[in-house]
């Protein structure tokens, strides 16, 4: 990892988890999540908002402002809407995608699910996607939701990554290793 991904992973597992704590004891982790989503994707939407977390050009005060009009006309939830604020006066707003990892991380532990990183040569439709669970889900006695991305590299097959577990049944790495076996004999 490198060290300013180490810094915004280390100062947004702070905040995390001071926010999942308020949220676990309030009894709101639903609208902490709702929130959280709707914030991830006005981030991903928006090079504007990119932009104002990240500018070292815009003042505290100004971050602050926006922050907050953003977070007021979104609806977000108080305790992550204060916490976007403090992030603002501390210069800490360029952490909030780490912030929305680790607070995702934290609500599924929380709920005994996990996810898995799944990778796919086309699209998977709703029944692959919801078969694949069940099989995950009996395999790692948890509820999973899959986040599914398309490489047409892998020609065909799956790449699925659970946790610190990976299986490659890609067809694309069943032609390496039988193009490193030829390699071997001749």
């Amino acid at each position: 990892m490198s060290e300013p991904a180490s810094i915004s992973a280390g100062i947004a597992d702070r905040y995390a988890t001071a926010i999942f704590e308020i949220a676990s004891e309030g009894n709101s982790l639903d609208s902490l999540e709702s929130s959280m989503n709707d914030l991830a994707a006005a981030l991903a939407d928006s090079e504007d908002l990119q932009a104002l977390i990240t500018s070292p050009v815009i003042s505290r005060e100004e971050q602050g402002a926006a922050i907050a009009a953003v977070a007021d006309k979104m609806g977000i939830d108080a305790t992550l809407r204060n916490t976007l604020a403090l992030m603002a006066t501390k210069r800490r707003l360029f952490a909030v995608p780490a912030l929305i990892d680790a607070l995702r991380a934290r609500i599924a532990e929380a709920r005994g699910e996990v996810t898995a990183e799944v990778t796919s040569a086309k699209a998977l439709t709703k029944t692959q996607s919801e078969k694949l669970a069940k099989t995950l889900a009996a395999r790692v006695g948890k509820k999973v939701s899959i986040n599914a991305t398309v490489d047409e590299s892998i020609i065909g097959g799956l790449i699925v990554k659970v946790g610190s577990k990976m299986i490659d049944s890609s067809i694309r790495s069943k032609l390496n290793s039988l193009q490193n076996a030829m390699k071997e004999v001749g």
